[in-house]
Formats: C-alpha cells, sequence, structure tokens
C-alpha cells in the first residue's frame, strides 16, 4: 500500500463529491427562480439516493465478479468483503474502500447530469424512483461493461479513461430520452425562459472545472506521471473549448456570451474525460478546440429539431462524450500511458474502430432502456407535475419552499 497513492486517490473522490453541488449550482442558476431549489435538491439528494445504492449493490454489480462480460454478481453485497486492504485488479497500492468510494462519486453525479434535461417539470417522487431504477439498469451494467474485470467493452481493449463512455454517453442520451418522453415544458418557446441567476451557473461550472481535476487525473488511481498528464490534458481541454465555444457563438450570434463560456469549459472537460489518461498536451488542446465548435453547434441544431431538452444536457454530454471517445481512437498513445494503445495517428486504426463500437453500444442500450423506463414510469406514477403546479413552479408546489424571499 502507498499513503501517497491513497492520499490522492481520497482527496479525488472529495473533488469528484464536490462536482455534484457544483452542478446543482450549474444547473440551479440556468432555471428560472421559481424551480431553482426543485433544480438545486435533485442533485444534492442524489447523494443520499445513490451512495448507499452503491454501497449496497451498485459496487458489486459494477465491479464485482463477472457473470459472462455483462454483470458483476452480488458477492460484494452491502461491501462485504470490500475491506481495507489493496484488490490488486483494480487498484494494487491503496485500499479497496478507497477505489470503492472513488467509483462512488462517479456513480452519483452520472444521474444527475440527467436532470437538467427535465428540469422544471418532472415529479419529485417519480425523479427519484426513477434515479434509482437508471443507476441499477444503465450506469452499473455499462459501468461493468466498460471497466469491469472481464467487462465485454473492456476485453475488447476499448479505451475509457474517466468516463468518457461511461458516465457522459450514458446520461446524455438517456436525458435525450427524457426530454422526448416527458415532452417539452408549458410555455416552452412562448414565455421567457431565459436563466435567473448566471453568475450562479459560472460558480457552479467553476467548480466543475476544479472537481474535474480529481475525476480524470484521480483516475490514475495513483500520484505520479500519468496523474500529472490527465491533470494538464484536462485543463488544457476545458480552456481551449472555452475559448472555441464562445469565439463560435460571437461569430454566429454577434455576441459573446458568459453562458456561452460556462457551457464551452463543460463542453471541454467531457471531451477531454475518456482521452484524460492516453493523450499528450497538444491532443487535448485540438480536443478541446473541436469540442467547442461541435457541441455549440449541436446546442443550436436543438432548436431545429423542436425537442426540450432544458439545460442542454445533449449537445454537452452526448455529443461531448462521443467526440472524446472517438477522439481517443485518434490521438491515444502509449507515450503517455503504457497501458493503453495507439490509436489511428500513431498506426493503430483498430483502436478507432473498437472506440466506435463502445460509443454505438453505450447510445442505443441507455437511450432503449432509458425510454421504456420513462414509458413505465409515465403509465404508473406520470412523470409530470401538473399544469398548475408546473406554472406555480416546483419548488413551492413539490417542496413547500422558495428560494428567495423577495
Amino acid at each position: 500500500m502507498n499513503t501517497g497513492d491513497t492520499a490522492w486517490l481520497l482527496v479525488s473522490a472529495a473533488l469528484v463529491m464536490f462536482m455534484t453541488p457544483g452542478l446543482a449550482l450549474f444547473y440551479g442558476g440556468m432555471v428560472r427562480r421559481k424551480n431553482i431549489l426543485g433544480t438545486i435538491v435533485q442533485s444534492f439528494i442524489i447523494i443520499g439516493l445513490i451512495s448507499v445504492e452503491w454501497a449496497l449493490v451498485g459496487y458489486s454489480m459494477a465491479f464485482g465478479p463477472d457473470h459472462g462480460g455483462i454483470i458483476g454478481d452480488l458477492s460484494w453485497f452491502a461491501l462485504s468483503g470490500v475491506g481495507l486492504a489493496p484488490f490488486k485488479d483494480y487498484a494494487a497500492t491503496v485500499p479497496h474502500q478507497a477505489f470503492m468510494i472513488y467509483q462512488m462519486m462517479f456513480a452519483v453525479i452520472t444521474p444527475a447530469l440527467i436532470t437538467g434535461a427535465f428540469a422544471e417539470r418532472f415529479k419529485f417522487s417519480t425523479f427519484l424512483v426513477f434515479t434509482l431504477l437508471w443507476a441499477l439498469l444503465v450506469y452499473n451494467p455499462v459501468a461493468h461493461w466498460v471497466w469491469g474485470i472481464g467487462g465485454w467493452i473492456r476485453n475488447l481493449g476499448a479505451l475509457d479513461f474517466a468516463g468518457g463512455t461511461v458516465v457522459h454517453i450514458t446520461s446524455g442520451v438517456s436525458a435525450l430520452a427524457a426530454a422526448l418522453v416527458v415532452g417539452k415544458r408549458k410555455g416552452f418557446g412562448i414565455e421567457n425562459m431565459a436563466p435567473h441567476n448566471l453568475p450562479m451557473t459560472v460558480t457552479g461550472a467553476a467548480i466543475l472545472w476544479f472537481g474535474w481535476f480529481g475525476f480524470n487525473a484521480g483516475s490514475a488511481l495513483a500520484a505520479g506521471e500519468l496523474s500529472t498528464s490527465a491533470f494538464v490534458a484536462t485543463h488544457l481541454a476545458a480552456a481551449a473549448a472555452t475559448l472555441s465555444w464562445v469565439f463560435a457563438e460571437w461569430v454566429h450570434r454577434s455576441k459573446p456570451t458568459v453562458l456561452g463560456a460556462a457551457s464551452g469549459c463543460v463542453a471541454g472537460l467531457v471531451a477531454i474525460t475518456p482521452a484524460s489518461g492516453f493523450v499528450q498536451p497538444m491532443a487535448a488542446i485540438v480536443i478541446g478546440v473541436a469540442a467547442g465548435v461541435v457541441c455549440y453547434s449541436a446546442v443550436m441544431l436543438k432548436g431545429r429539431l423542436g425537442y426540450d431538452d432544458s439545460l442542454d444536457v445533449v449537445g454537452v454530454h452526448c455529443v461531448g462524450g462521443s467526440l472524446g471517445a472517438l477522439a481517443t481512437g485518434l490521438f491515444a498513445t502509449t507515450v503517455v500511458n503504457a497501458g493503453g494503445a495507439n490509436g489511428l495517428l500513431y498506426g493503430n486504426p483498430k483502436l478507432l474502430a473498437v472506440q466506435a463500437l463502445a460509443v454505438a453500444v453505450s447510445l442505443v442500450y441507455s437511450f432503449a432502456v432509458s425510454y421504456g423506463l420513462l414509458k413505465f414510469l409515465d403509465k404508473t406514477m406520470g412523470l409530470r407535475v401538473g399544469d398548475e403546479n408546473e406554472s406555480l413552479g416546483l419548488d413551492l408546489t413539490q417542496h413547500g419552499e422558495a428560494g428567495y424571499n423577495w
């Protein structure tokens, strides 16, 4: 056991945990003031809900002993056998529980990302059931496929350093399913639905940027060269995407916006996530530039397609995660990570093909299960609040509180 690696992983776990409250602020500032608490509490309550789920069954399903490359069994139910000695198959220099708690924070933030798609109209009771079932049916299996020992996508050689497929594609495409099934907000396209507090959104974006160093650099699972490389790649991609989104918006709409800068940094962070432990610094900048332009274009396309993804989860996370996973197939190099693979630009076109397969499978499976789950819950519990409650706002009607008393 290495105390330096353990300290770094625990700090990284804390950084990733802090991302979920950061996401709450990021999303909270973008909704109307009558829905700020209803939006914030969705992220905050997930910390409690998924943490308990992960300790009971989630960790065992995602990382436990493999069954057919599809799922882990429940031999680690309630953390049975998950002790303080290292488990060498995942992280040989830190306590097994350190690895478990680090992965817990990934499981927490992933369903929280989806909430931006159905903001301002989803019943809180149904939201809790959906989140729990989604973790069991989507996140845990895909995490096992990609990261678990014996997972079939892992066995194909697909690379996902910190969650491009597992976190961002699953949540992003599930957000698309949610937007389609839940339907548009009352007054969408007619009423003013502009963000009510952009300083809050920028603060949330800054917290996400800060926490993302734990997300990506922490995924090295050790303090050393690889964590340093991932840290540098993460920052450069975020910086480049902030610039490219703002300049794309400036050219397209004649004004550079604060919301654009905040959205751009998140798009860059999303896109570099799968690649961060496999690419060199200049490749990270290229990925960031591409993410800013491509994700901005995807968000602009939303209006033409006509679905109401309230806070642009699809354009940033689904598109950005897919872009990053494919870019890993281009720019990955064993110069950065000997445990990875070379991509197309380093003479190995097979990696790009495997990455494309992983993206396609994650998209199709996550969308299909999420769509079916939402349809089922709509029939049994109902997804939306009533029109009157939606007009009054979720803060008062779902929680009996107001975010502002003036």
